[in-house]
């Protein structure tokens, strides 16, 4: 059987230490006119449909939400929402330790990176700016895409873009959105980070019925490729 040729990560407690949104988002709902908590749990109740896109783009997305809160602030308060919210979102956005070393070691070892992950808009916007982004040869958004995980769609997009099939592919997840068995659906070997810090992950339809292998850091990853890598290369001596 042939060694893994790619590994896909999922972003957000995966790439990233777990998140909580923080005090940051206060400002995003006192610009629009409304209290934290209301907001919040539009954005909670309403992820999926957000992070497929449904609504259009970010400033749409928020009017969108402000219907839902009952508010109706003007055109110059959303767009400065929007940016209040990107800002927010990154500030909950915190790359774990290993996260650059552990792409850079994937490409070094000649195998191609990228990330699939459930978002909305703020994700793609930013990501190019995080020291992450020169090493992944893939980034699937499901904004973009207009699907979540475990729909196939954003799997098979990551396997289409980099000219690989599901088999040739390793996904790493936390399991939020039932991603591990989204993978494995799709064909590819799936694996849990399983992080201490991920206790106190925000989470969405998480995969809590997937028994496959975990892991307790990302740098556990390495060990996995090069043991796949050893199986697969003493097969084809044998063969």
């Amino acid at each position: 059987m042939p060694s893994y040729q790619a590994v896909l990560f999922d972003f957000f407690g995966t790439l990233t230490h777990s998140v909580q949104r923080g005090a940051a988002h206060a400002g995003t709902a006192e610009l629009l006119g409304c209290h934290t908590d209301a907001l919040s749990e539009v954005l909670n109740r309403t992820y999926y449909e957000r992070a497929s896109g449904r609504f259009g783009n970010a400033e749409a997305t928020l009017r969108w939400v402000c219907a839902q809160v009952g508010v109706h602030p003007t055109d110059q308060a959303v767009r400065a929402a929007v940016a209040s919210r990107h800002l927010a979102v990154r500030a909950d956005t915190w790359l774990r330790a290993d996260a650059v070393p552990v792409l850079a070691a994937l490409r070094e070892r000649g195998l191609r990176t990228g990330v699939i992950s459930d978002c909305t808009h703020e994700l793609p916007a930013f990501l190019p700016q995080l020291a992450v982004a020169p090493l992944l040869d893939v980034q699937v958004f499901s904004v973009q895409v207009g699907r979540c995980k475990p729909d196939l769609t954003l799997y098979l997009t990551a396997c289409q873009r980099l000219g690989l099939t599901p088999g040739d592919c390793l996904y790493v997840g936390d399991g939020g959105s039932q991603e591990l068995t989204g993978a494995e659906r799709a064909g590819m070997t799936a694996v849990r980070l399983a992080a201490p810090d991920l206790a106190t992950h925000m989470v969405f339809n998480a995969d809590r019925d997937w028994r496959g292998p975990t892991l307790d850091t990302l740098g556990e990853v390495l060990a996995l490729v090069d043991a796949d890598a050893a199986v697969a290369g003493v097969a084809g001596r044998a063969g």
